[in-house]
């Protein structure tokens, strides 16, 4: 399934880039508290992988998961919004309408976004969502390394094998039973400049 993500700013939202070598960040907890989303459906896991389309190589690797609370697991990742707190590559309230506004991030110009989900038990939602709060700030390029590594330990996930590459975590997960697959394609901005500058640019300065 591919679908088009066209996002307007119309000042609802300021994105800001910070280099990521691992630092910690650690929102209050009242901020935490507040920003809870509870999705609607059956507990999921998503893969969320950014690829770039002019080499086919794969630039950043994400983790959702759907349980009793959605958390989306971004190591070493450089999006940032002044609603989501963020814990050491957690980020917390990942409400539909945030959601396209990290999807439209990673999928920028010369990217799109290839989405993986599959249907888990409550039971693994919930040791996934404990291990990636538990796994501590990922240094920059081990996103799909972070990634892979709590997957491998997971009940249901055990033939993913630790990588660097998020093309090789997409394929791995790819392969699990009942894999829903989506393609992301379109956001604003110039469709031949990706650079994660030029979006955070656009959108803080749309209105």
């Amino acid at each position: 399934m591919i679908r088009a993500l066209r996002f307007a700013a119309a000042g609802l939202v300021a994105l800001a880039l910070a280099g990521c070598a691992g630092e910690s960040v650690w929102a209050p907890d009242e901020f935490v508290s507040r920003s809870t989303y509870v999705p609607q459906g059956p507990t999921t896991v998503t893969l969320i992988t950014s690829i770039n389309t002019r080499n086919n190589s794969g630039a950043h690797s994400a983790l959702l998961i759907d349980g009793a609370q959605r958390l989306l697991f971004d190591p070493a990742g450089s999006w940032h919004n002044p609603g989501i707190p963020e814990r050491n590559d957690v980020l917390f309230g990942m409400s539909p309408g945030y959601m396209d506004l990290y999807l439209a991030f990673q999928s920028n110009g010369v990217f799109e976004v290839r989405t993986q989900t599959v249907d888990v038990s409550p039971q693994v939602a919930a040791q996934l969502s404990q291990a990636v709060q538990a796994y501590g700030a990922v240094p920059a390029a081990y996103c799909s390394r972070s990634i892979t590594d709590i997957l491998s330990q997971t009940p249901g996930f055990e033939s993913i094998s630790q990588t660097f590459f998020p093309i090789n975590t997409m394929e791995q997960f790819g392969a699990l039973p009942g894999v829903r697959t989506e393609t992301i394609i379109g956001t604003i901005g110039d469709e031949d400049d990706g650079s994660d500058a030029v979006l955070a640019e656009q959108v803080a300065n749309a209105g």
